[in-house]
């Protein structure tokens, strides 16, 4: 039996893999197109398009339970092409040999993974610049980066009416940073967004003319700075198979805690 709704059941499950599945804690307190659970062994969410389809599942999840996910899915009109999963891999393995025995193919997109920064480090490389936080005069500019960022890793895009909106929310909340250079342009983004006490980092971008030059890992760090001031515990997700990106996050203290994939 699959309810309609979550309560501090769904939340306790969450406990345990609160960094990997972070982003679904969150989004299930909010407005979702379709969100399911059966408060033990299974929790669907789906926010609406563009955004991934989250499936949390048990991590000694049977055959049978990984079926009863496909099934809710397929039912659920969630594997017609138009969507993408977020799950761990063993649910992600399933749902590959469950849609070629139904005749398409599903494979893994992206693999990511899910860090924590308990000892914040000093970048050893000081990038020319400074932090910036972000007004609603640089608004035009935060949707550039929103834009950019969205296409490079090729999920979540919108259009700009859809980024401009983000933009304004992200403004807003105070928590929406770039790095200006010596030249005072700005050459990287990041920002941060709070839920209970961790906060998530992410919109790590640096335009491809300015790479190379530290300034992301200088502008995560003094983020992550800010974070933990305020009494967040940082975290943030990454590509797995991005290295140069996985080996700043971890010069400047965070560490690898759990893995799970997008499949589409």
């Amino acid at each position: 039996m699959m309810d309609t709704y979550v309560d501090e059941r769904d939340y306790k499950l969450l406990e345990t893999d609160k960094y990997t599945f972070f982003v679904l804690e969150k989004i299930m307190g909010g407005e979702c197109k379709l969100l399911l659970s059966d408060h033990e062994r299974l929790i669907l969410c789906f926010t609406g398009h563009p955004f991934p389809v989250w499936i949390w599942t048990a991590d000694d999840a049977s055959e049978e339970e990984m079926e009863k996910a496909y099934l809710l899915a397929k039912e659920k009109e969630l594997l017609v092409g138009k969507h993408h999963f977020n799950t761990k891999y063993s649910l992600a393995k399933y749902f590959i040999r469950r849609a070629a025995e139904d005749g398409f193919e599903l494979k893994i997109t992206i693999n990511m993974y899910a860090y924590d920064c308990l000892n914040l480090v000093r970048p050893e490389i000081e990038a020319k610049g400074n932090i910036y936080r972000c007004e609603m005069k640089d608004l035009d500019e935060v949707v550039d980066f929103l834009e950019m960022f969205h296409e490079e890793i090729g999920i979540d895009q919108k259009d700009n009416q859809g980024y401009r909106e983000d933009a304004e929310a992200f403004i807003c909340s105070g928590n929406m940073f770039f790095w200006k250079d010596d030249q005072e342009r700005s050459v990287a983004s990041c920002k941060y967004a709070p839920n209970g006490n961790i906060a998530s980092i992410g919109l790590v971008f640096t335009r491809p003319e300015f790479r190379r030059k530290h300034y992301a890992e200088n502008l995560v760090y003094q983020v992550t700075k800010k974070v933990k001031e305020e009494g967040y515990m940082p975290m943030l997700y990454t590509d797995a198979d991005y290295v140069a990106s996985n080996a700043c996050y971890e010069k400047i203290g965070y560490v690898l805690r759990g893995k799970l994939c997008t499949i589409g």
